[in-house]
């Protein structure tokens, strides 16, 4: 049977578990981060939509 995938080489595979440390190492940071920019862009879509609908009804 033929597999497209090539063999892991060592620097391969410890690229991918340093990747991975650094994943988990940051992840409560990059949650954190992700949270503020949704919080952020909530908020500015409702003030967006406010002055469109304050725009709308003179």
């Amino acid at each position: 049977m033929h597999t497209s995938r090539q063999p892991h080489t060592p620097g391969h595979t410890n690229r991918i578990h340093r990747t991975n440390r650094w994943l988990a190492r940051r992840r409560h940071a990059l949650l954190s981060s992700a949270l503020r920019g949704a919080a952020y862009a909530t908020g500015a879509g409702i003030v967006g939509l406010g002055f469109w609908w304050i725009q709308q009804h003179p």
